[in-house]
């Protein structure tokens, strides 16, 4: 696969970008954050990021059982001590990709290898932080990863790209591809996906982005969207993940402009006076990223506002 020809551009999402950076210009305006609205979002981030990556793997443990693991040291009755473990170990991982993340920070295999074996380290000690060395087939994916052999040579490359190739590619676009082409080199036996998705949050932190959480109830829509990226296709990818850094946005400014209470569920926001689109509309305008909306859980949020300013520019209000 010749991936330097298929970092192109999605000038589709070009609003969608452009409206995410102006959240994100308005979050690096409000710095520095006070201290104890900072630690309590990144505490909750944090513990939501381990419960989706590892939830997306199939560990059972709910939110807030996650919370009480990590947490608190509990042990939850029922569940197995490798589900246990999987908590503590991304939780170590996360610690030790928020310690890289800084302005000027390069991505390098030392630190891959490290993240890899903070995520294995209590479980598969025999495979933490080592590139695997036979074949692997993945269930459900439409692809055969390379051959072992070739995963040194692929991931030196991948880091060279992220150095060099991907200078001109907005942050989140970069991120996206990174993610892809990681899932597709799959240089490790297992951890794959809760490495890759540390690592994407890496490379996104140390622009000044916050933690991007892909969620579990999104799971098979990621992954179609990692499947249609092995055909050079990233729109969805990158649509996906533009959903993540919104959301994560939209709970840091909403908690710093004390409006998180304008986020409403779409039914609820359908049925104010004036609006001019059905449920089903609306909906389908957040899933695409036409408006200002985020995912909890299985809703959709989003304002009045963004609402009638998409229907604004579309000549369907007027002032």
């Amino acid at each position: 696969m010749n991936w330097r020809t298929n970092t192109y551009f999605f000038a589709e999402l070009q609003e969608y970008l452009d409206r995410i950076d102006l959240k994100k210009a308005e979050l690096d305006n409000k710095r520095p954050i006070p201290s104890i609205v900072l630690h309590s979002i990144k505490d909750s981030l944090t513990v939501e990021w381990t419960y989706n990556s590892n939830a997306i793997e199939g560990n059972t443990l709910t939110l807030q059982e996650t919370k009480m693991v990590i947490e608190e040291g509990f042990t939850i009755k029922g569940k197995s001590l490798r589900e246990h473990f999987e908590a503590v170990n991304h939780q170590d991982a996360i610690s030790f990709i928020e310690s890289l993340a800084n302005v000027g920070y390069e991505l390098s295999e030392k630190d891959i290898l490290e993240t890899h074996a903070l995520v294995l380290q209590r479980i598969e000690r025999e495979y933490a932080g080592r590139y695997r060395n036979a074949g692997v087939r993945i269930s459900g994916a439409n692809f055969i990863p390379p051959n072992a052999l070739k995963v040194d040579e692929l991931m030196h490359d991948l880091v060279q790209w992220t150095r060099d190739e991907a200078l001109d590619l907005h942050p989140i676009v970069k991120a996206a591809i990174f993610h892809h082409r990681f899932v597709w080199i799959h240089p490790f036996f297992d951890g794959n996906g809760r490495t890759v998705r540390l690592l994407f949050n890496l490379l996104l932190m140390k622009e000044g982005y916050p933690p991007s959480i892909i969620l579990k109830n999104d799971r098979k829509k990621y992954y179609d969207a990692l499947n249609k990226a092995n055909s050079g296709d990233y729109s969805k990818l990158v649509l996906l993940i533009l959903q993540a850094v919104e959301r994560s946005l939209n709970i840091y400014l909403s908690n710093l402009n004390n409006n998180y209470e304008d986020f409403q569920t779409i039914t609820n926001i359908v049925n104010e006076p004036m609006m001019p689109y059905g449920q089903e509309y609306v909906s389908l305008l957040a899933r695409s990223g036409k408006i200002d909306a985020f995912k909890e859980g299985r809703n959709w949020l989003t304002t009045k506002d963004a609402v009638l300013a998409y229907a604004k520019k579309q000549g369907k209000v007027h002032d």
